[in-house]
């Protein structure tokens, strides 16, 4: 008789941040740990991932990451598998926590990220799924609200640059690039990478970059496709201001 097993699905949360924009809360505690209707973000985060089928999830932290540990293990990890990336000693930002967590990879399945201060209620399965199917190094989901940096993607979805229209500067591999030949959509903080191949293009990079950085430098040569999801999906909570939205956000779900 044979026996078929279901793939594990793998998620990372990044959740080291320090939190600035949330003082004076995060004097006392890391932003993950910021209560959203009395439930902290990042609770809020792994139960939408649990319930999309990620069973298995790995959470870097830095700022007052006892307290993470503690909360995951009091919650007897959500009755899922949760590891730790501990960058207590140094934060290596979003492409370094990748980089450094790549133990915890399976590398022929594709691993989710999701920032803890993004709620949502886009459908973070399809998302994935739809990685798989257009063999993608990464899948960012993006959208079209307003913000002051976007990503720029042409026709067929592929990156190809960055601008920052507060000061018109532009990133992008691309000789004699123009920004105004792209699309200009917002990056969620949600993407779906495809650990085996990305991981070793990080081969080339030092111990602490930015994953966006990363993937400007390759989009050109590299499939890094947009997920295009409504700018009413999510909210970004990363200031004071923006707690009362998120728990209406939340309470509409």
């Amino acid at each position: 008789m044979l026996l078929f097993t279901t793939p594990l699905m793998k998620a990372m949360i990044f959740a080291a941040g320090l939190g600035t924009r949330l003082k004076p809360l995060t004097n006392t505690m890391p932003k993950a740990l910021v209560p959203i209707l009395k439930k902290p973000l990042l609770e809020h985060v792994i139960e939408k991932l649990k319930g999309a089928g990620f069973d298995e999830i790995i959470i870097n932290i830095h700022h007052f990451g006892e307290q993470i540990i503690e909360f995951i293990e009091a919650k007897e990890s959500f009755g899922i598998k949760i590891k730790f990336s501990d960058e207590r000693k140094r934060l290596l930002d979003t492409g370094g926590a990748i980089k450094k967590a790549s133990w915890f990879f399976d590398k022929d399945e594709p691993i989710l990220i999701h920032n803890v201060d993004i709620l949502s209620n886009i459908d973070i399965e399809e998302v994935y799924n739809q990685h798989i199917k257009r063999k993608s190094l990464a899948t960012l989901v993006v959208s079209n609200r307003d913000t002051a940096r976007y990503l720029l993607f042409d026709k067929k979805d592929n990156l190809k640059g960055w601008i920052n229209k507060k000061t018109s500067k532009t990133k992008s591999p691309i000789e004699d690039f123009n920004p105004s030949n792209y699309r200009e959509l917002a990056f969620s903080g949600i993407h779906v990478i495809s650990a085996k191949d990305l991981v070793n293009e990080m081969d080339r990079f030092p111990d602490k970059f930015s994953i966006i950085d990363f993937y400007l430098a390759i989009c050109n040569r590299a499939n890094i496709k947009a997920y295009l999801s409504n700018e009413k999906s999510m909210i970004d909570v990363g200031k004071l201001d923006s707690l009362k939205s998120a728990e209406e956000f939340m309470n509409q779900q």
